[in-house]
């Protein structure tokens, strides 16, 4: 995500950075607009870029809290029990034959990443990804498998 400008040659700071996809050259999309990192500077867990396009501090400030984008093919490989925020957005959460709800967002908290789950006639409800809430992922048919006992809820 673009953090506050540095500088006044478009450069910003880089929110929640994935260094290695960040080297010059690489391309991102930010608002669906194609752009090339033009320099980078900072420390991994602090990056500082300039993308092509923006050569001004006002032209980094527009682009603040925007999402960066890289294509998947310039991903690493994801690890087993990893997934795209993507790929889970929209699946069905079931705990046995009760159809929970659907997840809304994929939230990162500092302790764990947790599923925003929508339930019609209910309070949303947040489900840490830890293997006490989640039995099984399944991105093939969308459904994610959770206890809802854990989660201190009646199935």
């Amino acid at each position: 995500m673009v953090g506050r400008p540095h500088g006044l040659d478009g450069s910003f700071h880089v929110l929640r950075p994935r260094p290695e996809l960040l080297a010059p050259g690489a391309e991102v999309t930010v608002d669906g607009t194609a752009r090339t990192v033009e320099r980078r500077a900072g420390t991994p867990a602090r990056p500082i870029v300039r993308l092509s396009g923006a050569s001004s501090r006002d032209a980094a400030e527009a682009l603040r809290g925007r999402e960066l984008r890289v294509p998947r093919s310039a991903a690493p490989p994801l690890e087993e029990d990893e997934y795209w925020a993507e790929d889970l957005e929209g699946c069905v959460v079931v705990d046995g034959e009760v159809r929970v709800g659907t997840v809304r967002r994929l939230l990162a908290y500092p302790s764990c990443e947790l599923l925003e789950v929508d339930r019609p006639g209910a309070p949303d409800l947040l489900v840490p990804l830890v293997r006490d809430a989640i039995r099984d992922v399944d991105i093939e048919t969308r459904t994610i498998h959770v206890r809802l006992e854990f989660l201190g809820e009646e199935g």
